[in-house]
């Protein structure tokens, strides 16, 4: 019986902290978040783009 209340109270934390993720990101009155949020995905998306300027697809391929 108590194996099944740590489980629910695990899986509560899991979905209060998604809960609370989501109100951080999506919060519209909160400058200072969106702020956060908005340069995080702004650093995601030029280190994304930095490591796939490699990558020449119209190169041949080697056989090997």
């Amino acid at each position: 019986m108590s194996g099944a209340v740590k489980k629910a109270a695990g899986s509560s934390g899991i979905l209060e902290w998604a809960a609370s993720t989501y109100r951080f990101a999506m919060d519209r009155n909160d400058f200072r978040r969106n702020l956060l949020v908005n340069l995080g995905l702004f650093a995601a998306g030029v280190w994304v783009a930095r490591n796939l300027s490699d990558f020449d697809l119209m190169s041949p391929q080697s056989v090997s």
